[in-house]
């Protein structure tokens, strides 16, 4: 490929990965042996939090009295947007039985998990659309018990708009803990004594790391660590677009990478000299200006089939068409966690409120992973059943494969169906 980098990152989500990972296992080790108390001591340290963790009806009511209609009524619009788009999904998912030879019935069931424990940043943005995603998406699935954490906002407990979103959308319970220690009680059925079956949600490095290493005891969604945004562009994109969009994914923290894969070299010097404008407008203390800085690029590629290369190549979480040809990119692109095609379909709107699910995989989980749906929730489980002669057949095969393979007392069990069933006939099970 004839590539050419006119941007390249300083570094990337990786980087200080080894003392992430140091410091998580330490706190969830901690955690389990030292209990709520553990996690209480926490949550006072990281959120300046003291208050109860469990948070009542009464905060809930008093949260949704401070909200003004406009906002809770953006919230009820982002809710039925994301509600719409998740039963979709399920109705797309069918239970099946079907008959593979005769008397042999074989099928599955969609069975959603018990618990799910969703997690909602909120310590430094109020992450309204995170409890929306998530929560509906289980209720959607038809989960049986949503516990939701949030932390603190500014040591005020949880943001009403946060409160707000996830009492609509369904939450069970609401526990006001953030970072590890949300993601340790989830698992550990901390404050609930209902451990979670999975654990879904976006968080920073230390909160992705901690579902991973929970991973096994506990499901997970993806691996979801800091956004990422990758823009595909072509002469005819809007230059000042295509740099809004790249500011407002880098904003989300100085880890977040933010790319422009681009044909036109004339596009491309017009962002470099747009973005860091644009990120300097913004209020003081916003990430992007470093993030773009340390963790931003810009490729220059010969044509439409190498700027798709190289995109499957990053697998980014957000990427962003703005070329000709749409239905091209659509049947082309293989890797990504959520694909938005044309300048009309910024990722800002899947952010918050177009409908599919904004809990994306990064760090190039999306080769393998889509994002979270309504299928996160539900175990698809096989069952057969069959008569006793189509046993016959059924068993002989059986016996055979596994004699093969040097497994003897597989092979009897199908052999003693045969003389139970078939007595004083003769079969073939040997290899």
């Amino acid at each position: 490929m004839n590539v050419r980098y006119l941007k390249r990152a300083a570094r990337t989500p990786a980087t200080g990965e080894e003392t992430t990972q140091q410091a998580v296992a330490a706190m969830l080790r901690e955690i389990e042996i030292g209990g709520e108390a553990t996690a209480r001591a926490y949550a006072e340290r990281f959120d300046k939090w003291t208050g109860e963790i469990v948070v009542t009806p009464e905060e809930i009511a008093a949260a949704e009295r401070s909200l003004p209609p406009i906002v809770k009524g953006d919230i009820r619009f982002s809710h039925d947007q994301v509600r719409r788009f998740a039963e979709a999904q399920r109705d797309s998912m069918t239970e099946l039985a079907v008959e593979l030879s005769p008397g042999l019935i074989a099928g599955q069931r969609l069975v959603p998990v018990g618990v799910a424990g969703c997690y909602v940043p909120g310590g430094r943005f109020a992450h309204i659309a995170s409890a929306i995603m998530s929560v509906t998406t289980a209720r959607a699935a038809g989960v049986e018990r949503v516990i939701a954490c949030s932390p603190s906002h500014k040591g005020r407990g949880i943001h009403p708009a946060i409160l707000f979103a996830l009492q609509i959308c369904g939450a069970d319970t609401i526990l006001t803990l953030g970072g590890v220690q949300a993601i340790a009680a989830l698992a550990f059925g901390l404050f609930t004594q209902r451990p979670a079956d999975i654990i879904v949600g976006p968080g920073n490095k230390y909160v992705a790391e901690a579902k991973r290493l929970l991973f096994g005891r506990v499901g997970i969604d993806v691996f979801a660590g800091p956004t990422e945004i990758l823009v595909i562009a072509d002469k005819s994109a809007d230059p000042e677009l295509v740099a809004s969009d790249l500011v407002g994914q880098a904003e989300h923290g100085v880890e977040s990478p933010a790319i422009l894969v681009t044909t036109s070299q004339s596009l491309a010097e017009s962002v470099l000299e747009r973005v860091p404008r644009m990120a300097a407008l913004l209020p003081p203390g916003n990430a992007a200006v470093e993030a773009w800085r340390d963790c931003g690029e810009v490729v220059l590629v010969e044509g439409r089939e190498e700027a798709a290369r190289v995109s499957d190549d990053y697998a980014p979480e957000h990427l962003e068409v703005h070329a000709a040809d749409l239905d091209w990119w659509l049947a082309r692109l293989r890797n990504y966690g959520s694909l938005f095609l044309g300048e009309e379909t910024t990722v800002a709107f899947g952010d918050k409120t177009s409908g599919p699910n904004h809990i994306l995989p990064t760090k190039k989980a999306a080769r393998y992973s889509g994002g979270l749906s309504v299928g996160k929730f539900l175990k698809v489980l096989t069952w057969q059943r069959m008569t006793r002669e189509a046993t016959r057949e059924i068993a002989q095969v059986t016996a055979r494969l596994s004699r093969m393979e040097g497994m003897e007392a597989h092979a009897r069990t199908a052999d003693d169906r045969l003389r139970k069933y078939f007595a004083g006939e003769n079969f073939s099970t040997a290899p």
